[in-house]
């Protein structure tokens, strides 16, 4: 009987062993690198294989980087990343405002990459895993924000050259933009469109990669930087009277509902220099408003402005 029992328990250990085995077989041994970053720090694993996005942003820069992750934000997802839609693979884990955490704990992640909209997460997914939080939103420098975001992923995952590669060509093209800006008296407005309403967004913004880095001069200055911008009406965009106009449309990527032009360019929008020299533009939201920090969508973003000229 009591030999029965010794078998038993040891039955037990062996197992619970190798399932803590199987928890870190693909994880590099040993190696740990600390990424600080705006709500703490993390000691992450060199090159950890299961990984969670909860970001646009930085699931662009991973599929970049071929790393395929282990869960993601399914709902929303955006069209350049649908790929990751319908891999049963990648777990669906919720949303960018909202995740799934009973599902991200069941993946066991050895990296949880988080964004900007789910920072009342934090604490919950640092309980489950290492996390890492990069944005470029409310930083004082774009560029140097998302040069830092590039360098974490190298400290983590290696891939030196393809990122050096990818930051020193996108700093290439806005250099290039920044020319043609430099040139250009006119200057710009941004506008988030929601629902027939308008909100007004300028240097130091959500937005203000426009003015900040690609050198566009603001139709209208000191305008606030909050995340949901300065509410304005079609008056407004009559009396600052851009030169050039951008519209990022919300309900497009948030209530999927088709943009009514008509209604945007109203007849106070149809006075501005603008509407009459052809220059107003329509960004695509699923770069602007729900990623705007990744590789891709940054490349995007360039090519879009410079449209403009």
């Amino acid at each position: 009987m009591q030999k029965s029992i010794i078998i038993f328990v040891l039955g037990i250990m062996i197992t619970l062993t190798g399932c803590n085995e199987n928890r870190h077989d693909n994880q590099s041994p040993g190696e740990r690198v600390t990424i600080v970053h705006s709500l703490g720090s993390a000691e992450v694993p060199k090159n950890p294989q299961r990984v969670v996005v909860l970001d646009f942003s930085a699931l662009e820069n991973l599929d970049y980087l071929g790393i395929k992750p282990v869960g993601v934000p399914k709902t929303g997802l955006p069209s350049h990343l649908s790929k990751y839609k319908d891999d049963a693979s990648v777990a669906d884990v919720g949303s960018i405002v909202e995740v799934n955490l009973e599902k991200i704990n069941e993946l066991q992640p050895d990296l949880i990459i988080m964004g900007r909209r789910l920072v009342e997460f934090y604490d919950d997914l640092s309980a489950i895993a290492p996390v890492i939080y990069p944005t470029v939103v409310g930083t004082d420098d774009f560029l140097e924000a998302f040069a830092s975001n590039l360098n974490d992923l190298r400290e983590i995952f290696g891939k030196q050259e393809v990122l050096d590669e990818a930051l020193a060509e996108i700093n290439s093209r806005i250099e290039k933009v920044k020319n043609k800006a430099g040139t250009y008296d006119g200057k710009a407005l941004i506008l988030l469109h929601n629902r027939g309403r308008f909100s007004a967004y300028g240097s130091g913004s959500r937005f203000g990669f426009i003015h900040d880095v690609l050198g566009l001069q603001e139709a209208a200055e000191g305008l606030g930087t909050h995340t949901h911008g300065n509410p304005v009406s079609s008056e407004y965009v009559q009396k600052v009277n851009p030169d050039i106009l951008f519209i990022v449309d919300r309900s497009k990527v948030v209530g999927n509902l088709v943009l009514d032009r008509e209604q945007v360019e109203n007849q106070l929008v149809q006075q501005t220099t603008a509407s009459r020299e052809g220059k107003i533009f329509y960004l695509n939201p699923e770069y602007w408003y729900l990623a705007g920090g990744g590789i891709t969508s940054v490349n995007a973003m360039i090519d879009e402005v410079d449209q403009a000229f």
